[in-house]
């Protein structure tokens, strides 16, 4: 507990970068735009966690808010990665389904998972905003980034309950925003 709360601590220099997110987010719904959420192993649970969070409510009464986990669709999902690439299969669905006016939200506790590195790429390509959520140094998902929020710890649990912590905050923020 006390390792959870040093990293929290020391998570707190995110704020802003955490609001920023929550701003970015809520002007793509605001525009008519979706968010495309993805990640590998807990990561994607996360993505499918942050995705129903949106869709569903958080906390307040509001309308559906367009989120896509792209972890969900397991008949593509397999598909893809048995017939091409297990590497591509998040920026083969950011192809599919993004647009200028989308997000795209990439989680990676490494910041170096390859095919959300890819679908950041294809991301920043449509002229999508692309936010990630990682740890250790931030990893290749560093430089694609428009807003990146790093967990400066390299152990994987402190970095995705610092992960949770954000996501709970941005959804309470865009919340505010749309509440009825």
């Amino acid at each position: 507990m006390e390792e959870s709360i040093r990293v929290k601590q020391e998570f707190l220099a995110n704020a802003p970068l955490i609001e920023s997110a929550a701003k970015t987010v809520a002007e793509c719904f605001k525009r008519g735009g979706k968010l495309l959420i993805c990640g590998n192993g807990g990561s994607a649970a996360d993505s499918q966690h942050l995705a129903a969070e949106f869709m569903g409510r958080y906390k307040n009464e509001r309308r559906a808010l367009p989120a896509i986990a792209l972890s969900t669709d397991s008949s593509f999902v397999t598909a893809w990665a048995n017939d091409y690439s297990y590497e591509t299969i998040f920026a083969r669905q950011v192809e599919g389904l993004g647009k200028e006016d989308d997000v795209f939200i990439g989680l990676s506790t490494s910041g170096n998972s390859k095919n959300v590195a890819l679908a950041a790429q294809k991301a920043r390509q449509l002229k999508m905003k692309v936010i990630t959520l990682t740890g250790n140094k931030g990893g290749a998902l560093k430089e694609l980034s428009d807003i990146q929020i790093n967990v400066s710890s390299s152990v994987t649990a402190r970095i995705q309950e610092s992960h949770l912590l954000a996501y709970h905050i941005i959804c309470e923020l865009i919340d505010r925003e749309f509440s009825e």
